[in-house]
Order: structure tokens, then C-alpha cells, then sequence
């Protein structure tokens, strides 16, 4: 059979895989892949980058998706097309709640779909949510590690300066009234990609969940003068393999 290569992240269809975990950042992948065994890098294009390795003996791509949700969707698209069905985003956010301080890790249960790319899949009614065993293993990945981690919805949004900067945007208005709705409304951090992700997942029949690592919080910042940052991804990571290798020894142990 002929191996077609996928026009984006630049796979050949032979490299398959099961396991995927999403960063944003090209430069994220080589420190994720160094906790997996017999990690290489086997491809990088545009702003896909791939490594793979091994979990528990089964084999993880570790792809960047770039910033937002299109060239998310795309990459979960040529991933599922290799072979993926599980896909761990593991990424940076903002704080939007009191109790999420810089550090924390944060594991999305739904998404807000502020965004674009998922109403190209689903109407808007249709909820962006994570799946629940992967919630279930990335939570018990962050206890295992002894990390602080909340889970719950977050926000995605197309627009970085929308958000840091909406009274500067001709839309400020609508802007600044969802926001404070959002955070009424208890959600825990703002990102860019989960939602688009999620109604990929949802559309193609996969699993799919995410989580952040809290660089800061300007809900914080305002009401209780912490400008804490934090720019060490590294416990979000670890979270993200520990807990996609429990994920993995479950099915293992479910397909016995």
C-alpha cells in the first residue's frame, strides 16, 4: 500500500500511532517527548512539530498545533487520519477565577466556544466538552504528582489582545460584558485551542481532553494585587504524560 504524507504536520500515514499529546509550541515538544522512552523527532513543518516515544509500550506523538484553533483542528484531523484517537492538548492559560493562582495546573471539563473553528463542525448549541476518562486520569495524574490542579470550564477565544486589551477593540463593549459573564458564570482560566479541539473530537468520534499550566492571573491582579507569574510549564507536562499513561494501562487493561 502506498503511504500518502500528510500535507501539514508532514507524516507519512505508515507512522502510527494511537496516543497524541497537542502543545502550541514547537519549542514544547522535545521537553514533553524526553518523558517518554526512545524519544526522535520524526517530523516538522510549518508549525507542526513532531516527536514520538512510547508509553507503557505503546506508541505517543507528541505534534505542536501552532496558536488557535484552525491549525488545532488541522492537526487533529492528519492525526486521526495516522491512526489517533486520544489526544492530550497540554498548554499555557490565564487565570480567570480567584482561586486558580499562577503555577496551578488547570484541567478543562468543557469549553467556552469563543472562537471560530468549531462552528465549522458543530451548531453553536452543541457543548465543546472533554472526555471523561481523560478528565478522570489527568486528575489522578496531578494527585499522584502531588500538584495543586483544579478542574472545570475554561474559556477559548480567537483573539490574545481581545481579551488583555478589549477597550481598545471597536467590539470592547461585547468584549468586556462576556467576559464578566464568563467569570460569573465560575470559569477557571482563558486559553485559545480546547474548543475547537473538543468539537473535533466530538465531530470525528475520538477522545480528546486538555489541560493548562496558570502563568498568571489577572482576576488576581485586579482584586487582590498578585502579579504572580509563572512560566515553568513543566508541571502541566508532567501531568499530561502521568496522566496519559494511566489512560494507556487502562486500555490495555480494558481490551484483555
Amino acid at each position: 500500500m502506498n503511504e500518502e504524507i500528510m500535507y501539514h504536520i508532514g507524516l507519512l500515514t505508515g507512522l502510527r500511532a494511537k496516543y497524541a499529546i497537542l502543545p502550541g509550541d514547537p519549542g514544547r515538544v522535545p521537553k514533553i517527548a524526553q518523558y517518554l522512552d526512545e524519544p526522535e523527532e520524526v517530523g516538522f513543518n510549518r508549525e507542526f512539530r513532531t516527536w514520538s516515544g512510547y508509553l507503557n509500550g505503546e506508541r505517543v506523538l507528541v505534534t505542536s498545533t501552532g496558536i488557535g484553533g484552525p491549525s488545532a483542528s488541522i492537526a487533529v484531523e492528519e492525526l486521526i487520519r495516522l491512526g489517533v484517537d486520544t489526544f492530550v492538548r497540554v498548554g499555557t492559560c490565564g487565570g480567570m477565577n480567584e482561586k486558580v493562582c499562577a503555577g496551578d495546573v488547570v484541567i478543562a471539563t468543557g469549553a467556552i466556544r469563543m472562537e471560530g473553528t468549531s462552528r465549522e463542525y458543530l451548531p453553536i448549541e452543541f457543548p465543546a466538552v472533554a472526555d471523561f476518562g481523560l478528565v478522570r486520569d489527568l486528575a489522578d495524574g496531578a494527585k499522584a504528582l502531588g500538584l495543586r490542579y483544579h478542574t472545570g470550564v475554561v474559556q477559548s477565544k480567537d483573539s490574545f489582545y481581545g481579551q488583555h486589551s478589549p477597550e481598545s477593540m471597536p467590539n470592547g463593549v461585547e468584549l468586556l460584558r462576556k467576559w464578566d459573564a464568563w467569570i460569573a458564570g465560575g470559569c477557571l482560566a482563558s486559553e485559545m485551542e480546547a474548543a475547537a479541539i473538543f468539537a473535533v473530537a466530538a465531530a470525528r468520534e475520538v477522545r480528546a481532553a486538555a489541560l493548562f499550566h496558570v502563568v498568571w492571573n489577572q482576576i488576581r491582579r485586579d482584586r487582590l494585587g498578585d502579579h504572580s507569574e509563572s512560566h515553568d510549564t513543566d508541571r502541566a507536562i508532567r501531568t499530561a504524560v502521568e496522566g496519559l499513561k494511566i489512560t494507556v494501562q487502562r486500555d490495555k487493561n480494558d481490551n484483555k
